[in-house]
């Protein structure tokens, strides 16, 4: 295959979509979260009012359905961390 026909393909792909999270009335933020997928964030979590953890993940931050924590990678050490209470996460 062509550079060239493998570049539109990609596009056209994109392009539908694209197209279809809007058909399907997707707010902002569904579709800002289905575009941040495997991008870094940054997280911060806080107790009480103090910060307890300022960190970057290398990929997506997980959360579990029935738990109030979030699990990922960290950036700085590559080792896996579990975090919980109120957390803030910016990608």
């Amino acid at each position: 295959m062509k550079l060239s026909t493998l570049i539109l393909t990609i596009l056209f792909g994109a392009i539908l979509i694209f197209a279809a999270l809007f058909m399907t009335n997707c707010t902002d933020a569904t579709v800002g979260k289905f575009f941040s997928m495997g991008g870094s964030a940054h997280v911060e979590c806080y107790s009480g009012g103090l910060k307890i953890y300022d960190g970057y993940s290398t990929g997506k931050v997980k959360s579990e359905e029935n738990s109030d924590g979030y699990f990922f990678e960290e950036k700085d050490t590559g080792k896996f961390k579990e975090v919980s209470g109120n957390c803030i996460i910016t990608y």
